[in-house]
């Protein structure tokens, strides 16, 4: 679970904000709150995980208080005015959302934060170090306790997702999109709008197809270029 701070002198930010943090279930809004001087007071008491931050306000600017707060924890700036947009990354600054920003591309922010956190935790959290996972079933009060290891990749099917694995398939209803943030990312990755692979099981990877087994996933051009940096980093090629 990430803990979050969130200052903005806006109180209709905050709330499309909070609305955003809640559509996720890796984060948490420990505190919300249009005083920078309350946020500084609560990040330096308690421990926050991401600070998401507001540039342009009246009692203290957001880099004013990050010049105060210093490297406290990442830090997400968000702001009406792009031309903050150079002065905030000399700060290393996470991410910068622009406003009126898409929840598209808050999540995207968000999950550079989670990668982050899971690449500095000595211990990762139970999810991902779990060799199991839980998935509800197609029936109610029915779940499936699947093995990572045994999950060849997740296809997506409109509202529904299936688990393609060694032993059995299992179908459950569920967003790909959300499936993408539950799934342990050391093992998991999407590289199509309709597939999640387990990067364990790829046995070859061929112009713009993966093989798994005998089955071939089609490489999504949006997905591809990040697709083999990962590669690259694994060192897998």
């Amino acid at each position: 679970m990430i803990r979050c701070v969130a200052v903005d002198d806006e109180p209709h930010a905050l709330k499309i904000l909070s609305l955003y943090v809640a559509k996720i279930p890796f984060l948490e809004l420990s505190l919300q709150t249009t005083s920078p001087w309350e946020a500084l007071e609560y990040v330096q008491q308690n421990e926050v995980d991401l600070l998401f931050l507001d540039i342009q306000m009246d009692e203290l600017t957001g880099l004013q208080l990050l010049d105060v707060l210093g490297p406290a924890c990442p830090v997400i700036l968000t702001t009406a005015y792009a031309e903050y947009a150079l002065q905030g990354y000399e700060y290393q600054v996470l991410d910068y959302l622009l406003k009126p920003y898409s929840f598209d591309r808050f999540l995207k922010a968000v999950q550079q934060a989670k990668a982050q956190k899971e690449q500095n935790t000595p211990t990762a959290t139970p999810k991902s170090t779990s060799k199991h996972i839980l998935i509800k079933g197609d029936a109610k009060n029915k779940f499936h306790r699947l093995s990572i290891s045994e999950i060849l990749y997740v296809e997506g099917l409109k509202n529904y997702v299936q688990f393609i694995c060694e032993s059995e398939n299992v179908i459950t209803l569920q967003n790909l999109k959300n499936l993408e943030l539950l799934l342990p990312q050391a093992h998991f990755y999407r590289i199509h709008k309709s597939y999640i692979i387990n990067l364990q099981h790829i046995r070859q990877i061929e112009g713009n197809v993966v093989y798994i087994n005998e089955q071939v996933i089609p490489i999504g051009s949006s997905y591809r270029k990040a697709f083999f940096e990962r590669m690259e980093q694994e060192r897998l090629l």
